[in-house]
């Protein structure tokens, strides 16, 4: 029986799966190759790349007007910058290859007998170039992780295909596809004998075209999950497909993880005889989170990088950023962790990335709270907001000067402080929901706990501003509309200068807001 997969290439006979080859322009592909081209393709992490190239590479040799074969290239990243025992690794992972995809038994001696006798700064050039020559068809090279390559190691493999370019397709591969996250552009490549920064483009500028290979649209989402109910009968609602599409907005691990958890782990949805409902989805969801997947993991890495922060921090602190270069931003749209929406800003990919990147940040706050009784609790297990107020501005009081100092993003410390405080909240079966988007000036909340919904604006009194308190509960009004609200908190940190302590400055007082609702007002 075939399933959900999120590990490497998909099988069709194994895995359910769209045709990879309809997932990219296969007859632009087919006509650059014809022009003799050498272009990239790049996407985020776990898309389908390397599905695409190897049924790319299978459609060109059932073809056969072209040998191609796929070869992997991050097994040379473990030498770094050893340039002789990576170009020799790069050398023999081709031949090896060959040797796979083409029944090319020649090739591993072949290139053992270049690597004897040639340097390493062109010994990739010499052992394409006689390959080329031996061979009757064309050869198409398809090389991926090429961007898990560093320094020298990067820079040789870049400018020995430049090198042998002019000579294809007799004595050079006809083209030659890169592949990785990131675009050439991005490819940063430190020279280790003068230490400057040479751009990928500076290196390789033969390439003729940047292929991004896109998401699942809403209809390949809901194909690829259908294969499920052909294959075994068990039906998806419809709450449950919509809800798939917009929690992941067509991320193909995030589509095939969701389902998998969905479909084959969770008790209920092992039941054939049942449904796949919004609700498993959603327990679906919570989990991966929670549990901090592989692939979630790897994303979160990504911020404690700083030019993934220059980014991010604002926009979870809802601020515009000052300057933030364009190689930054287009970075973050190629690792995938951001998108252009179509009014052209950058909003966070997609809900789920959305929920992580401040629980991840809010981690190092948690692990450092101090033991907290329950007391937000009644006696039944139901939340009582009133209490849970009085909890949290005892607790801010006591706690939060230096709890703020544990927060990885300054400009969101108190954020994140509050955020830690609300998951001791939640860990009894709640959820909490965030928003926030570059120039928002706040961040909104939701806890939500049994038959309790809670919402929340979060906003920062910066110097040089205005209280931010009218323009908060204006804000908040949209938010508790949206919600479905009467009622609601305003959270205001104070962080200009020269305030006292936070254990002095702590209150609240109700206000109405513009539209008659109830807000309590916090100063932290």
């Amino acid at each position: 029986m075939r399933f959900f997969t999120t590990e490497g290439p998909v099988r069709p006979d194994r895995h359910y799966s769209l045709p990879p080859l309809s997932r990219w322009d296969l007859a632009e592909v087919l006509s650059l190759i014809d022009q003799e081209k050498y272009f990239l393709l790049h996407a985020p992490r776990q898309t389908g790349k390397t599905s695409c190239l190897l049924a790319l590479m299978a459609h060109l040799n059932q073809e056969g007007r072209y040998r191609a074969v796929y070869a992997n290239l991050e097994g040379a990243q473990a030498w770094r910058e050893r340039l002789a025992e990576a170009m020799a690794t790069i050398v023999t992972d081709i031949a090896t290859s060959a040797q796979v995809w083409l029944g090319d038994e020649e090739r591993p001696r072949h290139a053992r007998d270049v690597l004897s006798t040639t340097a390493p700064g062109s010994v990739l050039n010499v052992f394409l170039s006689q390959w080329c020559q031996q061979t009757p068809q064309p050869l198409v090279l398809l090389l991926d992780e090429v961007d898990a390559l560093v320094g020298d190691t990067l820079l040789s493999l870049l400018r020995q295909l430049r090198a042998g370019y002019p000579q294809r397709p007799a004595a050079f591969p006809q083209t030659v596809i890169l592949c990785g996250v990131r675009d050439l552009r991005d490819y940063r490549i430190h020279a280790s004998s003068e230490r400057e920064v040479i751009t990928g483009g500076s290196a390789f500028n033969i390439k003729a075209e940047s292929l991004r290979l896109g998401d699942f649209s809403a209809a390949e989402t809901r194909t690829l999950l259908l294969e499920h109910t052909q294959e075994t009968g068990q039906v998806f609602t419809p709450e449950a497909l919509d809800r798939v599409w917009e929690l992941t907005q067509g991320q193909p691990w995030l589509v095939n993880a969701l389902a998998y958890r969905a479909c084959f782990k969770l008790p209920a949805g092992r039941d054939r005889s049942r449904p796949i409902t919004l609700d498993l989805i959603d327990q679906a969801k919570e989990a991966m989170i929670v549990e901090r997947v592989t692939h979630l993991d790897q994303l979160a890495h990504k911020l404690q990088e700083p030019r993934v922060r220059r980014v991010i921090e604002p926009m979870l602190a809802g601020l515009t950023p000052e300057t933030v270069a364009e190689d930054d931003r287009d970075y973050l749209v190629d690792l995938g962790l951001l998108r252009r929406d179509g009014a052209g800003g950058l909003i966070v990919a997609n809900p789920i990335y959305r929920e992580v990147l401040p629980r991840v940040l809010a981690s190092g706050p948690r692990d450092s709270l101090p033991r907290i009784a329950p007391s937000w609790l009644k006696a039944d297990g139901t939340l009582d907001p009133a209490a849970l107020l009085d909890a949290f501005l005892a607790f801010w009081r006591q706690h939060g000067e230096p709890l703020l100092k544990s927060a990885p993003y300054h400009e969101i410390a108190p954020h994140l402080v509050l955020m830690a405080f609300l998951h001791r909240v939640i860990n009894g079966g709640g959820t909490l929901e965030r928003e926030y988007a570059i120039g928002s000036g706040r961040m909104d909340l939701c806890l939500r706990y049994g038959a309790v919904t809670l919402g929340m604006e979060l906003k920062v009194w910066r110097d040089g501003r205005p209280d931010p308190q009218t323009e908060g509960l204006i804000q908040l009004d949209d938010y508790l509309a949206g919600l479905g609200l009467d009622s609601g908190w305003l959270v205001i940190f104070d962080r200009r200068a020269g305030q006292p302590p936070i254990a002095e400055r702590t209150d609240s007082a109700t206000r109405s807001s513009p539209r008659g609702r109830s807000i309590r007002v916090i100063r932290a």
